[in-house]
């Protein structure tokens, strides 16, 4: 299933810099705003020790992780919901992703420009909040003319309809994001109708000095207090390290630098991760001789949808399927052992797929 992150916030922030990290597909980094002004669109592989153990256990011909699109986007600036700075086009490439990951600057380097003069995560961040809620006010009040239109007549779905969006209004105008609301679902498949850009999932990197990367620094103190009620991820990384592990060709050499940087992993590892949790997406496999693979589903998907990810004609033929969990695929060593301790379950189409099964489907078209 193709799902797409968003890379957002000010220009000169490093925004393209973790894009080339993530994807080391060398998008244009450059000291000055609008550097990138088409969004640059890479594929990202989420890093899955599990998907790395099985292979070692099955040594298939094939390895094939499961992957996440990350989409950079240009610089925001203030003024972009009124067309500043390119806005419009910016925020409709927004529109576009399933989630955003909002990169704020949390370091000093009088070499790099900031393109309102000082470095302020706080001011920047609100910046950013208030071009994406201003753009939302406007999307909403066009909606909320046409919901008046068709609730004339007295249809009580319309008029419902009318007061949510009302109700929308009035949150976004106290300087709240939607995704904040309490009864999204109240009017069924509205709220997700609506696209607002301030509804979608979020997580802040925050792009800190070498000497942060592990600890932080006031920068970085002060926006956490500032999002400590968003129920949102903080992740700090120094997106100038990212780029040197990027350059590395193996594994054990990136490994051995992040060792040598005081860091447990690529920082850019645990963004794609978050970036994968907070689209509630799990993970499950196959795993045969020809390849061991990991595939994509929304949590709480059965198990007919999840056959449905290989391919259409095995979710619409689908029988039963054969399950095993990971930590007993592990711990029994192959897929017979398995089998022989009686640890492969037979599961019907209301089966709830849970993250690192491993699956084999019976289906008939």
């Amino acid at each position: 299933m193709s799902l797409k992150c968003g890379i957002v916030g000010l220009p000169n922030v490093g925004k393209s810099t973790l894009f080339n990290a993530l994807t080391s597909a060398k998008a244009l980094a450059a000291n000055y705003p609008f550097a990138t002004k088409d969004p640059n669109l890479g594929i990202i592989t989420v890093p899955d020790e599990r998907l790395d153990k099985l292979a070692e256990l099955v040594n298939p011909q094939k390895v094939i992780p499961t992957t996440v699109e990350i989409l950079d986007i240009a610089g925001l600036i203030k003024g972009a919901s009124k067309g500043e700075g390119l806005g419009n086009q910016f925020l409709s490439n927004i529109r576009e992703v399933d989630a955003i990951v909002h990169v704020v600057r949390c370091f000093e380097d009088d070499n790099v420009v900031h393109v309102d003069g000082s470095v302020d995560p706080v001011r920047d961040k609100e910046i950013i909040d208030t071009e994406l809620i201003l753009k939302d006010i406007d999307t909403l009040e066009k909606r909320l003319e046409k919901a008046k239109k068709a609730a004339k007549g007295g249809d009580k779905a319309e008029l419902k309809k009318v007061e949510f969006i009302q109700r929308i209004l009035a949150h976004l105008e106290d300087a709240k994001p939607a995704r904040s609301i309490e009864e999204q679902d109240e009017v069924e498949g509205l709220f997700k109708d609506l696209y607002l850009l301030t509804a979608k999932p979020i997580i802040y990197v925050c792009n800190v000095d070498e000497g942060s990367a592990t600890s932080g620094n006031d920068f970085t103190a002060r926006l956490k207090e500032l999002v400590k009620d968003e129920n949102a991820e903080v992740i700090l990384i120094s997106a100038g390290i990212e780029a040197d592990i990027a350059e590395l060709d193996t594994k054990e050499e990136r490994m051995e630098f992040v060792e040598e940087m005081g860091l447990k992993e690529p920082g850019v590892n645990r963004v794609i991760r978050s970036c994968y949790a907070i689209l509630n997406l799990i993970t499950y496999f196959t795993a045969g001789e020809k390849e061991v693979r990991a595939w994509t589903v929304l949590m709480g998907s059965t198990a007919p949808q999840a056959a449905g990810v290989i391919h259409t004609d095995f979710e619409k033929g689908f029988i039963r399927a054969e399950v095993i969990p990971y930590e007993d695929y592990v711990s029994y060593g192959s897929e017979s052992a398995c089998k022989d301790a009686g640890k492969l379950n037979i599961e019907g189409k209301e089966y709830i797929v849970q993250d690192g099964d491993v699956m084999h489907f019976r289906f008939n078209v």
